[in-house]
């Protein structure tokens, strides 16, 4: 249960500090005086996202800070989360006007996620315009399966149903990556097979561009080779001349160590010169025209250059790069082509136990549909409604969706003699509010939550009505901490205790400050909730009567 809210510099909540009880208490104010500046503290602390316009003071911190006394069945989830254990849990929430929040739980600080999972577990609160939730066929197969007690298992469902559709979603787009690749597979097969025609493992392109510039220029190459073959050895030629030269150093090199060094190299020079001219002319007589060589040449250069060309690339290396990529683009067409394959059959194994989860979730909806519509016109009838009806209509879908296979639509009728129709055409205010109390009252024993919050559930009622929602949030306050929200005389005075919201000016500020009522006080709200600002004493009269 929440034992006590601290609140400071939020909105025109100055600084409040309020101590709360077990049971039911009622919340009262004029319209304006600020209860929902109370709500929007307790959403920080539920972990909802901060709005900063609420920073009274922009130069300081806006803090709230709640304790819940909380019962050992929450130990487990304190350990998994590594936060210190208590069961006086401290929860506080830090905004600043620079745009940071802070969230701590035992001075831990959390993530806003962890602070909703545990939060969710100990309080909830019903806004206003949530009691048109009720016309929702969300909500209300929400409502059948909390009654039947499978919420949880559907909530798991759904989480393995949006798994499933994001399989179905990548089974989709490898379909058509699949399309578009064999589209274009065609010309990529024949890109291909001209490149494989090349066959660069048996050629090199480069050498044959080398030996057909030889083809063309073989004459000159012969006269080149010729004057090293003959040239060099011709009488009286370069050979002939360093041969005289030796033979005059050698005669004279025992006389000096430096003449022999260079009688060496003349020697070195000698050899390589005769190396030459052999090799020149050995050369010279292998070079003859080979026509039918350079017509094959020619043909196999002349393709490569074409396909350089087509390709925009500049080697034989890039080709061969080229051809790999294709042959790798076949490849992953038939690895696609096996993925497709496995995820199909993934998700027909996923969606056959989809189903045969769904169809239980049926049956059990269908179960516990007239147990449902008991159990609310129950309540109903106390809440002065003895005429109603109400009726879960669930009928089984074809087509799997994130609920299941159900489809359920609430029908309601108030008064006797009408058939029960969709609750969105027929229930009036002041009936949709007491069926969403019925509802509350339902949903917070099924939930087992030690504190429930009703902002305003009993709009659009009065006098006798009023009365018995009053009672009925009294019989609910002594299984759970509930506080209403209310401007109901009726209401207000069945609370245990009553807490009242006031808005007052000092200075040139506007502040609202939370206090609980006194006896004297009490008396005196109730008989302003009946009469207004003039406190007669036939409305005291009458709010004593109520508070008795």
């Amino acid at each position: 249960m929440l034992t006590q809210l601290s609140i400071r510099n939020f909105a025109l909540i100055a600084s409040a500090d309020i101590a709360f009880s077990t049971g039911f208490t009622s919340i009262t104010g004029e319209t304006g005086s600020g209860k929902s500046i109370l709500l929007g503290a307790l959403n920080l602390i539920l972990g909802e996202r901060a709005d900063y316009s609420v920073i009274r003071d922009t130069g300081k911190k806006t803090v709230v800070e709640a304790v819940f006394q909380i019962a050992e069945t929450h130990k487990e989830w304190f350990l998994a989360q590594d936060i210190d254990w208590e069961t006086e849990t401290v929860i506080r929430r830090e905004i600043t006007a620079q745009g940071k929040s802070r969230a701590f739980i035992n001075d831990t600080p959390v993530q806003l996620t962890q602070l909703k999972e545990l939060t969710e577990q100990l309080i909830y609160i019903h806004s206003q315009h949530q009691t048109l939730e009720l016309k929702k066929p969300g909500f209300q197969l929400a409502l059948l399966d909390g009654f039947a007690g499978i919420a949880e298992q559907v909530s798991q469902f759904q989480t393995n149903f949006k798994r499933f559709r994001k399989e179905q979603q990548q089974l989709e787009q490898l379909r058509r990556q699949l399309i578009e690749q064999q589209q274009e597979s065609d010309y990529i097969r024949f890109q291909l097979e001209e490149l494989e025609e090349l066959e660069f493992a048996q050629h090199d392109y480069s050498a044959y561009e080398l030996e057909l510039s030889r083809f063309g220029q073989l004459d000159d190459l012969k006269l080149a080779y010729d004057a090293l073959a003959n040239g060099l050895t011709v009488e009286n030629g370069p050979v002939d001349g360093v041969r005289s030269i030796r033979l005059l150093v050698d005669k004279w090199k025992h006389v000096d160590p430096e003449l022999e060094n260079l009688a060496n190299r003349l020697a070195s020079v000698m050899i390589e010169l005769d190396d030459i001219s052999n090799e020149a002319a050995s050369q010279l007589e292998s070079m003859e025209m080979n026509p039918e060589r350079q017509a094959t040449l020619i043909q196999l250069v002349d393709r490569y250059n074409q396909l350089l060309r087509k390709h925009h690339v500049q080697s034989q290396e890039e080709l061969v790069a080229l051809m790999q990529s294709y042959q790798n683009r076949f490849e992953s067409n038939e690895e696609l082509e096996q993925q497709i394959e496995t995820l199909s059959q993934k998700i027909t194994r996923d969606l056959g136990e989809l189903t045969k989860i769904a169809q239980s979730f049926h049956q059990q909806r269908v179960a516990s549909a007239k147990k449902l519509e008991q159990h609310l016109l129950g309540l109903m009838e106390e809440l002065k409604l003895p005429d109603a009806q109400l009726k879960f209509e669930v009928n089984a879908l074809e087509q799997l969706n994130e609920n299941g296979l159900t489809e359920v639509q609430l029908l309601f009728s108030a008064n006797a003699g009408m058939s029960p129709k969709p609750i969105d055409k027929t229930a009036s205010g002041g009936e949709l509010s007491r069926l969403m109390l019925a509802v509350q009252a339902t949903m917070s024993d099924l939930k087992s939550l030690p504190t429930l919050i009703l902002d305003e559930i009993d709009t659009g009622v009065s006098g006798e009505v009023a009365l018995r929602i009053g009672k009925l949030l009294q019989k609910m306050g002594e299984r759970l901490q509930l506080f209403t929200i209310t401007h109901l005389p009726q209401v207000a005075a069945k609370g245990q205790q009553q807490y009242e919201v006031a808005k007052s000016s000092e200075g040139n500020e506007t502040m609202t400050r939370i206090y609980q009522l006194n006896d004297t006080e009490r008396l005196d709200a109730i008989a302003r909730l009946m009469s207004g600002d003039s406190l007669s004493e036939a409305a005291k009269a009458n709010a004593q009567l109520l508070l008795n």
